[in-house]
Formats: structure tokens, sequence, C-alpha cells
């Protein structure tokens, strides 16, 4: 009987704190999130260089997406791998069409890019990242180093594109 009750209070004290840390959810979204959007920039950089054209990084406050065209056009969307988007409700909430590849921002994530830096830049053939706006191709518009800022759970994450290279991490 002793014993019972001293695995019954175990269980109860490692409940109490065990719980709060199962349904808070904050951590988890937001480290999952900064992989996401590692992970989508990284391929659309070797999309570029695999199909030998621009591939279109459109970030905004809501979502991370890849196209084939500036104006993101529904026949210009990049079609995901099996499996790549997550099919969460944020992503069905920011992304509308189901087929193309972007990941929307959970609710308790906020994602930003630095202010002097533009959202929106696309890789070319080479894989070397260009601002939107760049008609012919200056690679010193481009910052050097272009930080992509997730924060969530109280930490910031930065996915990391390099101007140079556009080594993406």
């Amino acid at each position: 009987m002793i014993e019972l009750v001293a695995v019954l209070v175990l269980a109860g004290l490692l409940a109490t704190f065990a719980v709060n840390r199962f349904f808070q959810r904050d951590t988890f979204d937001a480290r999952s999130f900064a992989d996401q959007v590692t992970n989508i920039v990284r391929y659309g950089q070797k999309l570029a260089v695999a199909q030998n054209r621009a591939v279109f990084v459109s970030i905004d406050a809501n979502k991370v997406a890849l196209c084939f065209d500036a104006g993101c056009s529904d026949e210009q969307k990049v079609v995901p791998p099996t499996g790549s988007n997550s099919g969460s409700k944020d992503t069905v909430k920011y992304c509308t069409a189901t087929n193309w590849l972007c990941e929307g921002r959970p609710a308790s994530v906020t994602l930003s890019t630095d202010a002097k830096a533009t959202p929106s830049f696309y890789f070319d053939a080479l894989g070397q990242p260009y601002v939107l706006a760049n008609v012919f191709p200056d690679a010193s518009t481009f910052p050097a180093r272009l930080p992509i800022s997730i924060q969530g759970d109280g930490l910031t994450r930065t996915v990391t594109v390099e101007g140079e290279t556009g080594y993406v991490h």
C-alpha cells in the first residue's frame, strides 16, 4: 500500500510539471517553422541551379513560398516534393493553393526580415540571390547577409541567406 501511495505521489508531481510542457507548443512550433523556412529557401536555391532558371522566394509576415515568376501566378508556383508542405491549419490559412511549396507561420510565431533588406528575392541559375528590382542582376544591391527572423517562445531563431553564394543556414 505504501508503495502504491509513493508511486501515485511521484506520478502526481511529474504530471504537475510535465502537463504544462506537454500542452505548451510554442517551442515546438517556433523550432519546426524555422526548420521549414530553412528547408524551403535552401530548396529554392538548389532548384534554381538544377533547373537552370530563376526561382523566386516570397516572404511576408505570414508565409514563405517559392515561385517561378516574381508575381507568383498560379501556373508558375513551385510544386512541392511529396510531403514537404506541413498541411497545418496555418499553412492552409495563409497558402491559398495547396499544390505549391508554401508554409504558413503558426499563430504563436512571428516572421520578419531585416527592414533594410528586401523580403522577397530570387536565386539565379548559379544559386546566387538577387533583389526583385534587379532587371540586370547586380549583386551589390543584395545584402551581404539576409537574416530571416522567426520569433517564438521568447527566443529568436535566424535563417541567414549569404549574399555572395546564396548559402542558406
